[in-house]
């Protein structure tokens, strides 16, 4: 069963604002303002203005009225989405798994994690506690569902947390109005006078979704558990997660290369412990003052090696500012799959050999030049033989983006290609050959002219008419291929584009490649 946590601050954009006015006093009522059709109007105030009677919405000359001794500034919202995404990141610490709730709250998914700090509440209590360090009052509350957490983090008791399959009854007394319904369904609900969100849940669903709608029965389910709700996470929730805290912050290099190690020991051993293996792996160094360093690593095959994933991290480690310390380190692993140590067949024992022989090195290339700098050439099912290569992982066993049921073709060994294949054919003039279908017995390519000694041909390529449209199929899109030798032994394949017999378009004499 999944656990949610959600984290909301009444006052984030005042928060926010003091954050970056460290100046500004928080006992003097304060209020942001914003212009709403030409109308200049409280956007966010402080719990000191609230008590004096101010509210969000409340003309600024109204307020200015009420209470003269008011503060105001210019509400900055995109200022506040920055700082509440960069604060995002910044929870991944507690979680890999956060989402955003604009405008001013937070979702983690703490399914599976919370056993790290010794309990939901030791995990509540710490993110609270240092969001409070940082000047940022927030109200949290854990539950099933992330409307029934928001329901409690915002109506409810601060800190609350709903036992699993228990968040009904935490939920009956709170205001409707926790339920997130539409502004319409929420005044129809406060003409009937209904104060209670348990009053609602007594109403059967039938005469429920008749009198209020389907919208806010759906609301009413996904709050209970009865409907699934999907969030936006920052980046693809993972369960292959792992965690280190430190009691004292660290900032030495050899000390990160170490944390780097055991953390990435500590995810290694779960993914042993399962049979899995990772491609991808990414640590996250957190500093003292909330900012988040990630690095990322891949492999050519899944793995689970702490020290060799420890080893591609290091030359990265010199990116990393520890600032005044790091305190916290995570490491998440990406495109898991499974994988066995145990040898399946005898006649694959020399390719697994080879393979996992060539990896280390192949992962130090593609993580010191780039994933799309090392790769290997793979067959594609194309007549056309520019399309017919293209690009794989070294060690794979398939294209890049191919599922994995598809197999592999081979290379197709009754229509040999050259080794090297030019990236644009590249023309060729003085070409002496017999019409229509004779081999070249001379022509000249980049000012060199060459006799030809052996041929052999044609191979008829024709253009893959069925890909576009039937009328712009041509016939000097038509192809006829020759491999040639010349008397000094090399080896050439070339092509005429087009048939004879068409005075306005003559075939054309094209080199593509050449042998080795």
């Amino acid at each position: 069963m999944s656990r949610i946590l959600c984290a909301w601050s009444p006052s984030w954009a005042i928060a926010n604002w003091r954050r970056r006015n460290p100046s500004d006093s928080p006992a003097e009522p304060f209020a942001l303002i914003e212009t709403v059709r030409a109308v200049r109007r409280l956007s966010a105030v402080s719990e000191t203005a609230s008590r004096l009677g101010l509210s969000v919405g409340q003309k600024a000359t109204d307020a200015m009225a009420l209470v003269p001794e008011l503060t105001t500034a210019e509400a900055e919202p995109e200022a506040d989405a920055t700082a509440l995404t960069a604060l995002g990141d910044w929870c991944v610490r507690f979680s890999p798994a956060v989402a955003i709730d604009a405008p001013d709250g937070l979702f983690l998914d703490v399914t599976g994690v919370d056993h790290l700090w010794g309990g939901e509440a030791a995990l509540l209590e710490d993110i609270r506690r240092r969001l409070a360090a940082n000047g940022l009052p927030f109200r949290a509350a854990i539950a099933d569902t992330p409307g029934a957490a928001w329901a409690l983090a915002h109506y409810g008791e601060d800190g609350a947390i709903a036992p699993p399959g228990g968040q009904g009854p935490l939920l009956a007394p709170l205001r409707p109005a926790a339920l997130r319904f539409d502004q319409e369904t929420w005044a129809q609900i406060e003409r009937l006078g209904l104060r209670q969100a348990g009053q609602l849940m007594a109403i059967p669903r039938g005469p429920f979704a008749r009198r209020f709608g389907r919208g806010a029965l759906l609301r009413l389910d996904q709050a209970l558990g009865r409907e699934a709700e999907a969030l936006e996470f920052r980046r693809p929730p993972t369960p292959w997660f792992a965690r280190l805290a430190f009691a004292e912050p660290i900032s030495e290099p050899e000390d990160l290369a170490r944390v780097a190690f055991d953390v990435a020991a500590k995810l290694c051993a779960r993914l042993e412990a399962e049979n899995q293996g990772a491609r991808r792996f990414e640590i996250a160094f957190h500093r003292l003052d909330g900012k988040t360093l990630p690095l990322q690593v891949g492999l050519t095959l899944p793995g689970r090696d702490a020290r060799r994933i420890a080893k591609l991290f290091a030359p990265k480690l010199e990116t990393v500012d520890p600032g005044f310390g790091i305190e916290v380190v995570t490491i998440t692993a990406e495109d898991v799959e499974p994988i066995s140590s145990r040898q399946a067949r005898l006649d694959t024992a020399r390719e697994a050999t080879v393979e996992e022989g060539l990896a280390p090195l192949v992962d130090r290339l593609v993580n010191r030049l780039g994933e799309d700098r090392v790769w290997r050439a793979a067959p594609v099912e194309s007549h056309v033989p520019e399309l017919a290569v293209g690009r794989a992982r070294p060690l794979s066993k398939s294209m890049d983006g191919a599922k994995p049921k598809d197999k592999p073709r081979p290379w197709d060994p009754t229509a040999p290609r050259p080794a090297r294949l030019f990236r644009r054919p590249e023309p060729v003039d003085m070409v002496l050959a017999i019409t229509p279908d004779d081999p070249p017995s001379q022509f000249r390519w980049r000012g060199q002219v060459h006799r030809v000694r052996r041929a052999e041909g044609p191979e008829r390529i024709g253009e893959e008419w069925w890909k576009a449209a039937i009328e712009d199929a041509d016939t000097r899109h038509v192809r006829d291929y020759y491999r040639v030798e010349d008397a000094e032994g090399a080896r050439f394949w070339l092509f005429r584009a087009g048939l004879y017999g068409d005075p306005a378009a003559p075939p054309q004499w094209w080199l593509h490649g050449v042998f080795g």
